[in-house]
């Protein structure tokens, strides 16, 4: 097997957590999953999604493997009991959080938003999936007040850094009216029916009292970015229709 390649994220200031987006590079799976994909649901064969996702196990030093059936809603799972790689999910979400040392926080992207948040102290992460609709229904904002109240945190001292996702100009809607609407025209660029999701994400966090400054953002385009990363967008203009997963992973150091 090929190593899987991932891109590392670093917050400065709290080394006692650590965050990885990985990539489609590396890994066993075969067209049009081709290489690295780490989801069980997207026709891929399951031993070598099993395979990939205990690479990315291994690779980070996890103890423990927590992931969610995504759902594009808004429900968060609070210290999920992990299992292992190889394992199905068992919930329906779109976040999680956790205190325990080790337990990796998968959140599986193939153009939606992976936002993992971490909490000054190091003792506390989180990780939430954000597609438009997500957006739409301010999961960046209502992920983070509901973080903050489970271990009764003050959001001042969150950080967050948002993982590849759908860039700026590549994320067009053409029935934004009916997608969006207006109150999230200051978003939406007419002339070119795109929707700026990396800036709406950011003023989600900061209206939940996120500052400024400790927002992040690994500004890669997955769609444009194709042989890097899936795209789910770029599989449905494709005669095949399928891609793979890459995820998003946040976990506190053993």
């Amino acid at each position: 097997m090929a190593a899987i390649a991932f891109f590392p994220f670093e917050f400065v200031d709290i080394p006692q957590v650590g965050c990885a987006f990985t990539s489609r590079r590396g890994g066993v799976s075969e067209p049009p999953h081709d290489s690295a994909n780490i989801s069980f649901d997207v026709g891929d064969d399951p031993q070598a999604a099993a395979a990939n996702r205990r690479a990315v196990f291994e690779r980070m030093g996890l103890t423990g493997w927590c992931e969610l059936n995504q759902v594009h809603g808004d429900v968060i799972h609070f210290d999920p009991a992990p299992h292992a790689p190889e394992e199905h999910a068992r919930l329906d979400g779109d976040g999680m959080t956790t205190a325990a040392p080790g337990h990796g926080l998968v959140i599986k992207t193939a153009d939606c938003q992976p936002i993992l948040l971490a909490h000054r102290s190091g003792r506390y992460v989180a990780g939430l999936h954000a597609g438009w609709r997500g957006n739409k229904i301010d999961f960046p904002g209502s992920g983070v007040r509901r973080f903050c109240d489970r271990y009764d945190l003050k959001p001042r001292d969150i950080f967050a850094v948002r993982g590849p996702s759908l860039g700026p100009a590549a994320a067009e809607f053409v029935n934004f009216e009916t997608d969006f609407g207006p109150s999230f025209r200051p978003w939406f660029d007419p002339a070119a029916k795109t929707v700026d999701l990396w800036r709406l994400t950011r003023d989600q966090l900061m209206n939940a009292g996120v500052p400024e400054k400790q927002i992040f953002g690994m500004d890669l385009c997955t769609l444009t970015m194709e042989e890097t990363f899936f795209s789910y967008r770029k599989a449905c203009a494709s005669p095949v229709r399928e891609t793979g997963r890459q995820c998003g992973i946040i976990w506190i150091r053993a």
